[in-house]
């Protein structure tokens, strides 16, 4: 492909530096990312410039009218600290008419809120776990539909922010001191939901038309204490997922059938949630083989090590070939035309 102007906005406390060297595990896990994407695209013969943004917009615009980039590698999760806004910087962008790679607006807002993409997806008969929202401020009751036990997150919050094993919560009391501490500790509105024993599933899904669904992923605990969830220290420490045999792969012992509608359902909420570009959904698969919706993570992360990479490159797609897509699909978003709606 010819050499583009890539523009990659990230976080300012992830520019990566030029090599990994001297660099521990852990210290490498905080900018991974932006490290194996900006590393990658040059290596391709583009022209990489990365961008920290977090507190204002016109950075981003000095940049555009500078480098006049082809196209922006968006990665940015949120904006003045606040995970709610990350849909701002797609929508900036369309204003500027600039192509940007990941997710429209309207799909991360969809997304965003755990009850609205369940209301949103249970609508198209897809089973999801009976939940409550508490918001802030409010009194912590319990609805009698509700039945315990229950795990209670942030509502807006990704990347198994506030989760831990006393996320899951089987009393009233706890319920309450759960809440508190999401309310408190994350500032976020809480989501309590009916808590699937089983296997976690994901499914990754890249295009904006045509859809392209990977195989199905399954994150598998080894010999992890406790309650089988994706807690912080499984997603983010890479000490504890080693300790304790912490690791992704394909999904297996998984009937044919039941796999094709694993993928099928994947896409089916990909398009309810006016979802593009690519994404990952998030199962539950319940011992008496009930797929549950668990919730949506447009624009995840996509390190070589992350679980949308790997399901790529199993199904023949390796990481250089898998950002080409994710740029060659901005673009031609951006060509069709305006993509919120």
């Amino acid at each position: 492909m010819r050499r583009l102007r890539i523009l990659v906005l990230m976080h300012p406390d992830f520019m990566p530096p030029e090599t990994t060297d001297g660099y521990t595990a852990r210290e490498i896990n905080e900018w991974k990312t932006e490290y194996d994407v900006v590393s990658t695209l040059r290596a391709a013969g583009h022209e990489v410039r990365p961008l920290g943004v977090q507190e204002e917009i016109k950075p981003v615009r000095d940049e555009i009218e500078e480098f006049k980039p082809h196209v922006v590698f968006n990665m940015l999760e949120q904006f003045h600290h606040e995970p709610v806004y990350d849909q701002h910087i797609p929508s900036f962008l369309e204003l500027m008419k600039v192509p940007y790679t990941g997710c429209n607006p309207r799909g991360l807002i969809l997304a965003r809120g755990k009850d609205l993409s369940k209301t949103l997806v249970h609508h198209r008969r897809i089973a999801v776990p009976a939940f409550a929202v508490f918001p802030m401020r409010r009194k912590v009751k319990r609805p009698r539909r509700l039945a315990l036990p229950l795990i209670v997150k942030s509502l807006n919050e990704d990347g198994s922010r506030g989760i831990s094993q006393a996320s899951i919560v089987d009393t009233d009391e706890k319920l309450i001191e759960r809440v508190a501490f999401i309310h408190e500790r994350v500032g976020t509105a809480a989501i309590a939901e009916q808590y699937i024993e089983g296997r976690e599933l994901y499914v990754g899904v890249l295009g904006n038309n045509r859809l392209q669904v990977l195989p199905v992923w399954e994150l598998k605990f080894g010999t992890m204490g406790g309650q089988a969830i994706a807690t912080e220290k499984v997603k983010h420490d890479p000490d504890y997922q080693e300790r304790v045999g912490i690791v992704d792969g394909p999904a297996k012992s998984l009937a044919p059938e039941l796999r094709a509608r694993i993928q099928r359902t994947a896409k089916r909420i990909y398009r309810t949630l006016g979802l593009d570009g690519y994404a990952r959904i998030d199962f539950r698969l319940s011992a008496d083989g009930i797929l549950y919706f668990i919730e949506a993570n447009p624009n995840p992360e996509i390190a070589k090590s992350q679980e949308l990479a790997t399901a790529a490159k199993y199904d023949g797609l390796d990481y250089p070939a898998l950002l080409h897509r994710i740029l060659m699909l901005g673009i031609s978003r951006a060509k069709a035309g305006v993509s919120v709606g």
